[in-house]
Order: C-alpha cells, then sequence, then structure tokens
C-alpha cells in the first residue's frame, strides 16, 4: 500500500477559523515557554539581593540556567509521554506545571525552594516545547504546516517580549544604586515577586482552554480510534480530506508500527541519519549563540558603552524585532522553503557575527554594536528560530515522531545549559570579539552541514516525507 499524493490541499475548503482555534491554544505553551525562560532576567538585580547571592557567581549562574535542567528533564520525558498518552494530556500536565512555578517561584522566602520552583517551571518548558510544535504540525495541512508551526514560534517571541515589557513595567525606576536602597525597595521586595506572578494568568488560562481541543489525529489512530480521527479530519477538511489522510497515516502505521517502540528502531539504517540531522539542528538552533544576547544582554550591552537603564531599553527592542521577524518568517516559510531560510539564517549570522566581533575588537560603542546586533536577531527570528521547530515537527517517521523529537530537543535544552553555561567562561578568556568568532565558526559549520544534509519539506505531507526520508537511497 502506497501513500496517496493527492493534493486534497486544492480541492477542500478548509476550516481555517477551526485550525488558527486549535493551533493558538496549543502555542500558549510556546507562549508560556517564551515567558517563564526571559522573566528572570528581570527579576535577577533584586532577587539576588533578596536571597543575598549577588557576590557569589556560582549561585547566581545555578539561578538563571535551573530551569535549563528542568528543560533537559522534560524533554526526556515528554516523547514517551506522548506515545503513550498522546499530546493533550501531557500539555494539560504542562499548564500545571507552569501555574505551580509561577505562584511558587513569587512566594518563597528562601533560595532553595525558588530554585525548585524554577526547575518546576523548566519542567513544564521541555514539555511544551517539544508536545506544542507537534500537535500542531499533526492537525496542519501539509500546504500551510509551515505557518501554523510557526505560530508556536511567534507566541514563544511574544512570551518573550511581554516578559520583558512587564519586567520594564513592574520595576520602579532606580533612583539609588545602593545595595540596602534597593533591597528595602519596591524592587527588592515586591517587585521581582509580581513578575513571576504575571504568569498566572495565562497560565490558568492554557490549562482551561485545552479541554476544549480534540487529541491529535495521528495518535487517535496510533490507537486504534479510526473513527475519532476521521473526526477531527473531516471537521478540518472536510470528508474527502478525512479519507484520504486516515489512509495515508494507516500506511505509516502497520500492526508492527504499533508495537512497543524498541531501541533497535533508532539504529534502523534507515532512520538513524534522520535522528542525527533532528539532533544536530537542534544543537546548532542553540550554538547558533543568539540566546546570549536574551541571557546575557547586561553583559553584551554593557561592554558597549550602555548603561543599566539604556540595556533594559534596548532589551525590549531587541524582543520587538524578534517579534516583527517571526511573523515574517511565517509569510516565507511555506514559500521560500525550509532548506533556503536555514541556510540564510546560518550564513547571515555567521557574517554578522564576524563583523560584531571586529566592532567589540575595535572598541567600537552605541548604535554600531546595538544595530549589529539587532540584524542578528532579525535573522534568527525569521529562519533558525522558528524553521528548526518546523524541520523537527515533521522529519521524523510516525512510528517514532514522540520519542525522536524528545530526543532532538532533551538535545536542544543540553546545548542551551552549555551555551548559557560556557558564555561567562568563554568572554572571560576570549572577550567578547573572540566569543562572537567562534559563534561565527560554528555558523559556518552549521550552514555546510544543512547545505549537505537537509532535504526540503515544504507541501508534503508527513507520510509523503517520511516515505521519502526512509526509502532505500
Amino acid at each position: 500500500m502506497e501513500i496517496n499524493h493527492q493534493n486534497s490541499t486544492d480541492k477542500n475548503n478548509f476550516n481555517f477559523t477551526y485550525l488558527i482555534f486549535l493551533a493558538l491554544i496549543s502555542a500558549m505553551g510556546g507562549f508560556l515557554f517564551g515567558y517563564d525562560w526571559v522573566v528572570i532576567g528581570g527579576a535577577k538585580p533584586f532577587y539576588e539581593l533578596y536571597f543575598d547571592i549577588s557576590s557569589m557567581p556560582t549561585l547566581q549562574g545555578w539561578a538563571m540556567s535551573s530551569a535549563l535542567v528542568g528543560c533537559i528533564f522534560g524533554a526526556i520525558i515528554s516523547g514517551f509521554v506522548a506515545d503513550r498518552f498522546g499530546r493533550k494530556i501531557p500539555l494539560i500536565f504542562a499548564a500545571v506545571l507552569f501555574t505551580l512555578s509561577a505562584f511558587g517561584t513569587g512566594y518563597v522566602d528562601n533560595f532553595t525552594p525558588f530554585i525548585i520552583y524554577r526547575l518546576i517551571g523548566g519542567l513544564g518548558i521541555g514539555l511544551a516545547s517539544t508536545l506544542s510544535p507537534m500537535y500542531i504540525a499533526e492537525i496542519a495541512p501539509a500546504k500551510y504546516r509551515g505557518q501554523f508551526v510557526a505560530i508556536n514560534q511567534l507566541t514563544l517571541v511574544i512570551g518573550i517580549l511581554m516578559a520583558q515589557v512587564a519586567n520594564y513595567l513592574i520595576a520602579e525606576p532606580v533612583l539609588d544604586d545602593n545595595t540596602a536602597a534597593i533591597l528595602s525597595s519596591w524592587n527588592g521586595q515586591s517587585g521581582w515577586r509580581w513578575m513571576f506572578w504575571a504568569e498566572l494568568i495565562p497560565a490558568i488560562l492554557f490549562f482551561g482552554l485545552l479541554f476544549l481541543v480534540p487529541k491529535s489525529p495521528r495518535f487517535l489512530m496510533k490507537i486504534g480510534d479510526v473513527v475519532s480521527a476521521k473526526k477531527v479530519l473531516a471537521k478540518i477538511g472536510g470528508n474527502d480530506y478525512a479519507e484520504i489522510e486516515t489512509a495515508n497515516i494507516a500506511v505509516t502505521l502497520s500492526e508492527s508500527d504499533k508495537a512497543k517502540i524498541k531501541f533497535s528502531d533508532f539504529k534502523n539504517p534507515k532512520v538513524k541519519p534522520i535522528l542525527i540531522i533532528g539532533i544536530v539542528l537542534a544543537i546548532f538552533q542553540q550554538w547558533c549563540g543568539i540566546n546570549i544576547i536574551f541571557n546575557y544582554a547586561e553583559e553584551i550591552f554593557t561592554a558597549a558603552g550602555y548603561s543599566v537603564g539604556d540595556m533594559l531599553f534596548n532589551i525590549v527592542i531587541t524582543g520587538s524585532v524578534n517579534l516583527i521577524f517571526t511573523i515574517i518568517a511565517m509569510r516565507t516559510v511555506d514559500s521560500w522553503g525550509r532548506r533556503k531560510l536555514m541556510l540564510f539564517g546560518s550564513i547571515g549570522l555567521g557574517v554578522v557575527y564576524a563583523i560584531l566581533g571586529g566592532a567589540y575588537y575595535m572598541q567600537f560603542t552605541g548604535w554600531p554594536v546595538l544595530l549589529l546586533v539587532i540584524i542578528a536577531i532579525a535573522i534568527y527570528s525569521m529562519s533558525l528560530a522558528p524553521i528548526t521547530w518546523v524541520v523537527l515537527s515533521e522529519i521524523f517517521p510516525n512510528k517514532i515522531r514522540g520519542v525522536a523529537m524528545s530526543i532532538a530537543t532533551f538535545s536542544l535544552w543540553v546545548a542551551s545549559f552549555i551555551l548559557t553555561f560556557t558564555f561567562p567562561i568563554l568572554n572571560d578568556a576570549l572577550g567578547a570579539s573572540g566569543t562572537f568568532w567562534v559563534y561565527s565558526f560554528i555558523c559556518v559549520l552549521g550552514f555546510l552541514f544543512i547545505k549537505n544534509r537537509l532535504p526540503e519539506t515544504k507541501g508534503k505531507s508527513l507520510e509523503e516525507i517520511e516515505t521519502e526520508l526512509t526509502k532505500d537511497k
């Protein structure tokens, strides 16, 4: 039995209102991911004084990176729970974790429980970062899947921007930089708490709205509930579309496919190269270096001669640029294609980083550095940031998609932890110039890998992609 390559997208009137509704609810996981990941940056100067760790670099680093450890564990379990319980139920669990973390992080008075709640939030991020794009990819028609999966990145970027804006609005102007004055101020006692508590509103809303979405049709087919799968697909694209899609899904879910996933499945010579592509792309999305601008904005902009007040404003600027160019990515992902955007992003960042390193080396300050940072964020936001998630959500075979996506996301968060941990070390050893030249070299390597290994997947159903990637060469 073969995949039906009939392009039903041209013959069906898709229910885009329903599709957007489902995508936006699922993508709220991306919003919470972005908010929870970035909010700690604004609270950092104040909770460090509150917990008396401002002179303890190790604890400062642990506070910043602890959520990433939670992300790693969330990514580890996400694939297994996705293949066992589907995509919807684990997303509901992630919403609960976000709610607990938002409340607890702002409520505690001691550093240890603060870390525990950050770990809980990271666990939610690890689950949502895997499951939200996976769910969207499995309900979206092939012709529009790139745009719909990119909605998750759009909400993530909005979450980042909202965290930056919330931090900026909640914090009162610092009139006296004396430690005792800051500690006894609104910022030092309550402001940083409200930065975390603001996340409660979207977290609770996410939890409630998830009960309105159906289970993924591909998961329903996997567990043998063909009737329910057809109902979901029919509501998306009509009865003819549902018949074609369920038939195609059935091809990739034979009786042997329904068996328990074994380690040998990943050693299969047809599957292993696909898994390697996913892992490398996930690592590269982090090691391209752009996220250090968000995590260590103070160091980046201070090195360029900006004050703390200017730095806070610059962060909002970078967040706004991030949002604008993510929207552009949504318009180009299904026209330009995944591969072309990934190539553009990797070589573009490589060139900008090389120039940025030169600017630091020549001790340029002010707007030239800010402009280069903005260009780098613009390139990343319309290429590697959203397109990596699109590719990861569609290249893995149906049978192992959950676990393979989990492995790729686990690799991404380990890479993110290493990036966050090593930046201060690289910056101290090589300076800002040498550090960005290292990231430039990594981007060139990423360009070469994508050029040689990544196929184009735009406009193809998940089943078509699976058939093409696993066929004998």
